[in-house]
């Protein structure tokens, strides 16, 4: 086991690079795994058994939800509130004081969270803003509390609605705080996974699975505009 925690993240960090879709990961986290078991002679239960397969498989699952769950440490505290109130909600209205509590426990304030754009609260409920609610014209650079958790969303919304170039442009505007973004999407859809919320999952899968041609659209856009503006320089 602390050889599993010690050596999966790592494995886990390569899997993401290398861009593998979500809906694959956890099946793709098997082998180097299951490479930490199979060094080893016997593998053994506490009360002396041989350990199988199956209980090998979900050990490794524990771990992977683990290892993603502290990636949130890369996430804004509005970021890791919303993560933690959509586990428990979805986009569905939760009560104030919970909001609030939560809120206190990540070190932000349900305040903040209006303010940042990604939740609305009335009448003693909050709820997280779906992706359709959310500004059409919005602008990552006039944005005053840029939260990942916005940033993901209109990255699928504008994918959705404007394709590849269109996420690709706005990618463009996002900085080093879009790839933490994919980090994001990562971690979402494991959750919509367990919780069987089959087209939310779809949603965050197919940001990761665009990324490379997002990514590779954006650069040949900047590209382009450092060309144009050394020939208007000379």
């Amino acid at each position: 086991m602390n050889a599993l925690r010690q050596e999966l993240p790592e494995a886990l960090r390569n899997l993401q690079y290398g861009n593998i879709a979500p809906v694959d990961l956890a099946q793709a986290a098997i082998g180097p795994g299951m490479a930490v078991f199979t060094r080893y002679a016997k593998v053994i239960e506490s009360d002396g058994s041989a350990m199988s397969v199956r209980t090998a498989l979900g050990i490794i699952n524990q771990v992977l939800d683990e290892v993603l769950a502290e990636q949130e440490g890369d996430f804004d505290p509005d970021t890791r509130w919303a993560l933690a109130w959509f586990e428990q909600f979805g986009t569905q209205e939760g009560p104030f004081g919970v909001a609030e509590t939560l809120s206190k426990a990540k070190n932000t304030a349900v305040g903040g969270l209006v303010e940042a754009g990604i939740v609305k609260a009335r009448g003693g409920k909050v709820q997280l803003l779906g992706r359709s609610d959310l500004p059409r014209n919005w602008d990552p650079a006039a944005d005053k509390r840029l939260t990942v958790w916005e940033t993901t969303q209109h990255l699928i919304r504008r994918l959705d609605q404007d394709g590849e170039s269109g996420a690709a442009a706005l990618l463009n505007k996002l900085g080093g705080i879009g790839e933490t973004a994919r980090e994001l999407a990562y971690r979402l859809y494991a959750i919509c996974e367990r919780k069987k919320w089959a087209e939310e999952a779809l949603a965050y899968n197919g940001l990761v699975i665009a990324w490379p041609e997002l990514t590779k659209l954006a650069l040949a856009a900047r590209s382009r505009g450092e060309t144009s503006m050394q020939q208007e320089m000379f």
